[in-house]
């Protein structure tokens, strides 16, 4: 390797000539010179090559670092999937158990309003014949409907009071709610119940008025309002 700055070894020609050639100090120290600047070179070059080969071992070693971090990363990610597949088939499980023990809730409490309106109805009919009662319509209240349902209701003081029943229904959760015919006061009102609902029961408590229950099907109600309450309360 060259050396930077100024030579200190003397060019041939600048030597001396003695009378059987170069002057031999003048050449020796020439050499000696050179000797040095060669081993100088050499040093700097060791400690050039000292250092590579130091940066070698550094990047070699962040590179087994990074390697270590990426195989890290990949087992946290596997990890993470295994947890979030375990956890979506927890919530899957759960989702199915409440739903089943939802829909047998719902099929015991069918059976018991069933058996409840069977009852009320044979002891209805053994004390008043076909006289409706306050028991039968209890009963009633407690039934579940659901699917396509028709209900007429009236009399109806005006139209107002139908859109008022109309939206007292769609709170309840009712779709494809439509008004087939009014006339006379009283209104038949289509609608869809996706759930079972305990239909009366629900519209006692939100309906802007009070009625009676005359009929009771499983897709078919009538209901006749009360014509005793106050105009008040009918007009609500």
């Amino acid at each position: 390797m060259a050396s930077e700055g100024t030579s200190t070894v003397p060019r041939m020609g600048s030597f001396k000539r003695a009378l059987l050639g170069y002057r031999r100090g003048e050449v020796d120290a020439a050499i000696s010179a050179s000797d040095a600047q060669i081993a100088a070179a050499e040093g700097e070059l060791a400690s050039l090559s000292g250092m590579v080969i130091e940066r070698e071992r550094e990047i070699r070693g962040l590179g087994e670092r990074l390697r270590e971090a990426n195989e890290r990363h990949d087992r946290s990610i596997a990890s993470l999937h295994a947890v979030s597949e375990r956890l979506e088939e927890i919530q899957a499980q759960a989702r199915g158990q409440a739903t089943r023990i939802r829909m047998k809730a719902l099929r015991e409490a069918v059976e018991v309003s069933r058996r409840t309106q069977e009852l009320t109805e044979a002891h209805s009919g053994s004390a008043n014949g076909d006289a409706p009662s306050e028991v039968a319509a209890e009963a009633a209240l407690g039934k579940l409907f659901e699917g396509l349902i028709r209900l007429e209701i009236g009399p109806l003081g005006d139209f107002s009071q139908l859109v008022g029943f109309e939206n007292a229904v769609g709170r309840l959760g009712a779709s494809e709610i439509s008004v087939e015919r009014f006339s006379e006061g009283r209104a038949t009102l289509s609608m869809r119940l996706d759930e079972p609902v305990d239909l009366l029961r629900e519209l006692e408590e939100s309906a802007p008025f009070d009625f009676n229950i005359r009929r009771t099907a499983d897709d078919n109600l009538i209901l006749d309002v009360d014509e005793d309450q106050g105009p008040e309360q009918r007009a609500a």
